[in-house]
C-alpha cells in the first residue's frame, strides 16, 4: 500500500514538474478573479447560485484540461472523425430542440435537468482546432499552398462557423470560430495572397451578407453603434449604463460590492457579457488593467507554447486557441467600450458561463498537452 501511494505521488510529482505552471497559474488566477466578480455582479439576487455554479466550473474545468493534457497530441488528432461526428449531431440537436435565452434570438442553447443549461457551439471551437489541425499535418508543407488544398481548408473552416450562423443565429459564436480558422490558416504557412483573395471576396459580399446573412436585430444591433444615444432605453442601455459605470469607476473603483449600477442591476447581464464593466466600476482602472493583464499574459504564452511545439500539428493546434482566445478578448471589450455592436461574445475566464468555462480548459489541456510534448520522457494516455 505505501509503495501504491509513493507511485501516485511520483506521477503527481512528474506531472507537476512537467506541465507549464504558468499558464496553469494564469488560468486558474483569472478564473478566481472572475468568480469573484460574478459574486459582485450577482449580489444584488440575493442567491450564491451562479456564484457556485462559476466556482464548481473552475474545478471541473481544470480537472477536465489536466485530463486533456495526459493525452498525446497524436492521440487527440486520432479522434477526429469522432470530433466531426460529434460536431454534426450537436449542431442538429440544438437546431431541433435549442432555445433561445430572453434578450436574443441565438438558439444556441439545451436545457438540462436542475436548471442548467449547456451551449454545444462552445465545444466546436475545441473540436475544430484539433481536427484542422489534423488536416494541415496531412499535407505535405510544400503541397500546403496548391488551391485545392486551400481550397479544401477553407471549406473545413468555415463550414462549423457557416452552420452555427444559419442553424443557431448565433453571429458571436460564427465569428470567433472564423478567427481561429483565420489564425490556424496563418500558422500553416499559407501564402498572403489567398488572405487578400479571401478579404476581397468578403468585402464585395458584404451586401448581401448584410442585408439576407443578418436578422433585423443583428442590423439594428451594428447600426446603433453610430449612435447609442438614438435608443437609450432600448438597444444603446446595455452599452451606454456600462460606459457611465466605467467611467464613474475612476482610478480605484467604488469597491467591491459596492459599485452602484452594479449592485442596482442597472447593467443587464452584468455578470456575462459586460463583466469587465463590473471591475471598471467597482475596482476602476486598476482592476480593468489587471484583466487586461492576465488575459494578454495568457494569449502571449499560448502563442509561445505553439512556437516551441516540436511538430506542425502542435503549432496549429495553439494557433487556434490563441485565435480563439484572442478573438473573444478582442470583441468582448469592444462591446463593453461601445467600439464594437454586442453580439453575444463572453470575456475568457472572466463571463459566467459553465459551458464557456469549462471547453476554455479544454482548450488550455490541448496547449498543455502540446507543451508536455516537447519531452519524450512524459508518459501519455493512448501510448
Amino acid at each position: 500500500m505505501g509503495r501504491f501511494f509513493r507511485n501516485i505521488a511520483g506521477s503527481i510529482a512528474d506531472y507537476i514538474r512537467e506541465t507549464d505552471k504558468l499558464l496553469l497559474f494564469l488560468c486558474v488566477g483569472a478564473s478566481l478573479y472572475g468568480c469573484a466578480l460574478v459574486y459582485s455582479a450577482t449580489n444584488y439576487m440575493g442567491s450564491a447560485r451562479q456564484f457556485i455554479v462559476q466556482l464548481v466550473s473552475v474545478g471541473i474545468g481544470v480537472l477536465a484540461a489536466i485530463f486533456v493534457s495526459l493525452c498525446d497530441t497524436n492521440t487527440l488528432a486520432k479522434l477526429t472523425p469522432g470530433y466531426i461526428v460529434a460536431t454534426v449531431v450537436l449542431l442538429a440537436v440544438t437546431a431541433v430542440f435549442g432555445y433561445a435565452p430572453p434578450g436574443t434570438e441565438n438558439k444556441a442553447w439545451l436545457e438540462l435537468p436542475f436548471g442548467m443549461s449547456l451551449q454545444p457551439s462552445e465545444l466546436i471551437k475545441v473540436f475544430l482546432t484539433i481536427t484542422f489541425a489534423k488536416h494541415v499535418s496531412v499535407i505535405d508543407q510544400k503541397d500546403i499552398n496548391r488551391p485545392l488544398n486551400v481550397l479544401l481548408l477553407c471549406l473545413h473552416g468555415l463550414a462549423p462557423a457557416a452552420a452555427v450562423m444559419v442553424l443557431q443565429k448565433d453571429l458571436g459564436t460564427a465569428v470567433v470560430l472564423g478567427c481561429i480558422f483565420l489564425a490556424m490558416l496563418f500558422a500553416a504557412g499559407i501564402k498572403a495572397r489567398y488572405f487578400v483573395l479571401g478579404g476581397s471576396a468578403l468585402v464585395l459580399a458584404a451586401p448581401v451578407i448584410w442585408f439576407f446573412g443578418l436578422s433585423e436585430y443583428q442590423r439594428e444591433r451594428f447600426a446603433i453603434i453610430l449612435n447609442l444615444e438614438s435608443d437609450p432605453q432600448g438597444l444603446g442601455y446595455q452599452q451606454l449604463q456600462g460606459l457611465r459605470a466605467l467611467g464613474s469607476g475612476g482610478l480605484t473603483g467604488y469597491g467591491f460590492l459596492k459599485g452602484p449600477k452594479v449592485q442596482s442591476n442597472g447593467i443587464p447581464k452584468a455578470y456575462n457579457d459586460f463583466i469587465f464593466t463590473v471591475a471598471g466600476e467597482e475596482l476602476g482602472l486598476i482592476g480593468c488593467l489587471l484583466i487586461i493583464a492576465v488575459l494578454l499574459a495568457l494569449i502571449f504564452r499560448i502563442l509561445w507554447v505553439g512556437a516551441k511545439s516540436r511538430d506542425r500539428m502542435g503549432t496549429i493546434m495553439c494557433a487556434g486557441i490563441f485565435g480563439m482566445f484572442l478573438a473573444q478578448t478582442v470583441i468582448n471589450l469592444g462591446m463593453c467600450l461601445a467600439l464594437l455592436p454586442v453580439i453575444g461574445v463572453t470575456l475568457p475566464f472572466f463571463s459566467a458561463g459553465g459551458t464557456s468555462l469549462v471547453c476554455l480548459y479544454l482548450g488550455v489541456g490541448v496547449v498543455l498537452s502540446v507543451y508536455k510534448s516537447r519531452t519524450k520522457r512524459t508518459m501519455y494516455i493512448g501510448e
